[in-house]
């Protein structure tokens, strides 16, 4: 017989998921449910309970995100914040 949990003076230590699959309060178990991102759903598919939408953020899973930039001046003892990233006339 295998054991997944881990206890400490009788009590569960850790993850739930590694001793429990997740279950309703009664034991039936759980379907996945499947998220979507809000900003790429349609007016149609937007329900008040779809989450909020980024508007300027923009997309945070994009692979071309730039990281490179220059130093701007002025900046003291600034850790953050120092790089620009926009175009420089």
């Amino acid at each position: 017989m295998a054991t997944y949990s881990k206890k400490i003076m009788g009590k569960e230590i850790g993850d739930a998921m590694v001793y429990a699959e997740p279950h309703t309060p009664n034991g039936k178990m759980l379907k996945p449910v499947k998220m979507t991102d809000p900003n790429k759903q349609s007016a149609e598919e937007t329900t008040p309970s779809s989450g909020s939408k980024r508007v300027s953020a923009g997309d945070p899973g994009r692979d071309d995100v730039k990281t490179t930039g220059i130093e701007t001046r002025g900046n003291g003892c600034a850790t953050k914040g120092r790089i620009a990233r926009g175009p420089m006339c």
